[in-house]
């Protein structure tokens, strides 16, 4: 592990890292063969050197940390061998050359070639040093550095290289000549565009150092995959922009440039690339590709095949690229042939995106007077859903809040309909909206509470303080063996059931209350201090239990919010 270093990376030593990893990934790589040269050559699927088949071999190559490009695509179908530089540095000229030279399978090379410095100038010193034919395609495509000027290396190679690389190897295993595989990938480079975002720099494993300097509350529009500066750094102190402004934005310098390179945009068919840069997670790459799907199509252009995956990284940034390449019948044939590349992902074919959204038509009852008791209750719980989400954050669960908001959220208020219908509505919430344990335990307990008032017929609008007394101490009763039935928990078990067992034996004591506001606070006292109980203790059920000692520190959230269906303690008095 890393030692006296801001963050944190699995390692040995900094000076063995890239070997090490290397030969991981070479071990895990079912058609990779490590040469001491410097590269990754295939395999055939018997462990032996693919040298039986002539045809054109493409190999590509470049600094590491951008895994699983280049190594994860040598495979039947796509690259015949990868060269891995060190971190963010291009590999050299020898390795490449004795790549080559070993790829060559009796036509010719085709080398695929980002367009960086150190890239372009040592594959084509290795092109220049063998004997072997050999023909490179560059991939230029990121927008954010696409500059009118002469001196300028141009655009980056960033996302396109994969396309490039998948398009080259389906020519090639198809049986094109040397000339005809380098024309249809350089086609393939030409056609397509990228661009990226950050929110995140990543870091070092050899140092533990930032990969780049990008200061909290910041983001980095158009950056580079080693970190590189794009076309701004943007402070979110102010508003932090929505996925659909940051999508908007990059589709916008994708497709401008793409239309000023005279590749047609409008009504075109394109493969949309979706790739995380290391350090997002498949949820947020979901949210983007179903974006960009969308937006596309308010363009009038056509995503025909889709692909979203983490695939060429910038070590452990937290940032997506975007990447459009328009298609025709040839690319579209090479890209959905088959390849046993390990890194190539499933491709969608005409992806369509709407939000997948659950249907519940269980609508709020509306009917009849308006209902004090259960609206109170619910206006507690609106006023602190983030209060609960920071109390189960601090507990290390973190989920408590948003499941009640996701159930209660929406509810307006004042609430109207009898007890039992109310009660019924909010345990079919809990169940279909809140998920988790504590839909579980919630829609459980409520449902019990609403059976119990619907067999007593009472209705706390217009029941005495005697009926709603009975009938709430029997709905308590039943929800303490419920959920105790469901999940094992009881009393010091840190759970709900420390505030709702007291509540359900208080209940049941009570025999001279004149109001309903008298019942509810005879059973309030009890449950708070049975909430505040939790404060200290050891969880014992649900998933604080897998915690350990740091939650116990904190009042149990679930017992908290049961306080609230009699009274109202804010958060910050258990």
């Amino acid at each position: 592990m890393a030692e006296n270093s801001a963050f944190k990376s699995f390692r040995n030593t900094p000076s063995d890292f890239m070997d090490e990893a290397l030969g991981g990934l070479v071990a895990a790589h079912p058609y990779a063969e490590w040469h001491e040269e410097g590269f990754i050559g295939l395999l055939t699927n018997d462990g032996q050197s693919d040298d039986s088949e002539e045809r054109v071999a493409v190999i590509s190559g470049g600094g590491s940390g951008h895994e699983p490009m280049h190594a994860g695509f040598v495979g039947p179908g796509m690259l015949d061998a990868a060269c891995p530089g060190l971190l963010f540095t291009s590999p050299n000229a020898v390795q490449i050359t004795a790549a080559t030279e070993w790829a060559d399978r009796g036509r010719g090379v085709v080398q695929v070639v980002k367009n960086y410095t150190g890239d372009v100038m040592n594959f084509t010193v290795a092109a220049n040093s063998t004997n072997t034919e050999v023909k490179q395609v560059i991939v230029a495509d990121d927008v954010a550095t696409e500059i009118d000027n002469d001196d300028s290396p141009g655009r980056r190679g960033t996302g396109a290289t994969i396309i490039v690389e998948k398009i080259a190897g389906a020519a090639a295993a198809r049986g094109n000549d040397l000339e005809a595989v380098a024309s249809i990938a350089q086609r393939a480079a030409d056609q397509s565009r990228s661009m990226a975002v950050a929110l995140e720099a990543g870091h070092l494993p050899t140092s533990g150092r930032k990969t780049f300097d990008l200061d909290e509350g910041e983001i980095e529009v158009g950056v580079g995959i080693h970190g590189e500066p794009g076309v701004e750094r943007r402070s979110t102190s102010d508003k932090e922009p929505s996925a659909k402004a940051l999508v908007q934005e990059l589709l916008e310098g994708i497709t401008q440039s793409l239309d000023d390179a005279d590749v047609e945009t409008a009504d075109a068919q394109v493969l949309l690339f979706v790739n995380g840069l290391g350090g997002t997670s498949e949820l947020e790459l979901d949210l983007v590709f179903g974006e960009a799907v969308a937006q596309l199509a308010d363009r009038g252009i056509t995503v025909h095949r889709g692909i979203r995956g983490t695939l060429v990284t910038s070590l452990n940034m937290a940032g997506i690229s975007l990447t459009v390449t328009v298609l025709d019948e040839e690319l579209t044939e090479l890209l959905d042939a088959e390849t046993d590349a390990p890194a190539w992902p499933a491709v969608a074919v005409s992806p369509r995106y709407s939000p997948a959204r659950m249907v519940d038509d269980v609508e709020q009852p509306e009917d009849g007077d308006e209902n004090p008791w259960l609206t109170a209750f619910v206006e507690r719980l609106q006023e602190s859903f983030d209060d609960l989400t920071e109390l189960d954050r601090v507990a290390r669960d973190g989920d408590f809040g948003q499941n009640l908001e996701a159930a209660f959220g929406d509810l307006q208020t004042p609430l109207k309909g009898s007890d039992t219908a109310l009660l019924a509505f909010f345990a079919h919430r809990m169940l279909v909206r809140a998920g988790g344990t504590s839909g579980a335990v919630f829609g459980t307990f409520f449902r019990e509470m609403a059976e119990a008032f619907e067999g007593a017929d009472v209705d706390s609008r217009k029941a005495d303080a005697s009926e709603f007394a009975t009938a709430l101490a029997d709905g308590l009763s039943r929800g303490v063996e419920a959920v105790t039935d469901l999940g094992g928990a009881k009393e010091g078990d840190n759970t709900l059931i420390d505030a709702l067992a007291p509540a359900a034996a208080a209940a049941k004591e009570i025999d001279d209350a004149t109001s309903i506001d008298e019942v509810l606070q005879h059973v309030f006292d009890p449950a708070v201090a049975g909430a505040k109980s939790t404060r200290g203790m050891q969880a014992k059920k649900g998933r604080a239990s897998y915690i350990g000692e740091s939650a116990a520190e904190v009042p149990d959230p679930g017992a908290i919010a049961t306080t609230w269906l009699f009274g109202k303690a804010p958060v910050d008095e258990f």
